[in-house]
């Protein structure tokens, strides 16, 4: 298990193919940190790759960043951790815009579930 701080989050990668995203409070995601992510999952995780998204902090993402979030043909599967409703509402609302790679997602109320889910997709 390895840590890792880009600008705006941190990325522990739990195995070579599954990292765990926690962005910092307040984070507004625009469109260089979609960049900055993006080729840190590729260059750090073994192809394809499962993601982890802790919802822990309250963050927001532009419209561009919104629109090119997770476009990596390479993440098998994502499980975002939502912790209250207001962040669940939200993130179902970024999964509902259309995407030209459709996205292999659950939300989840508790990281144990998540982390359970994406491990089982492995097997």
């Amino acid at each position: 298990m390895s840590i890792h701080k880009l600008s705006f989050a941190e990325i522990t990668i739990l195995k070579p193919n599954l990292a765990e995203v926690i962005v910092n409070s307040y984070v507004e995601m625009d469109l260089a940190m979609v960049g900055e992510y993006h080729e840190f999952l590729l260059t750090h995780l073994e192809h394809p790759f499962n993601l982890l998204i802790n919802k822990i902090h309250p963050y927001s993402y532009t419209f561009e960043a919104q629109q090119h979030l997770a476009t990596l043909s390479q993440i098998n599967s994502m499980a975002v951790v939502a912790y209250n409703s207001f962040t669940e509402t939200s993130t179902n609302s970024l999964i509902s815009i259309p995407k030209a790679i459709p996205w292999n997602i659950r939300l989840f109320k508790e990281r144990k579930s998540a982390l359970d889910w994406l491990e089982g997709l492995d097997q």
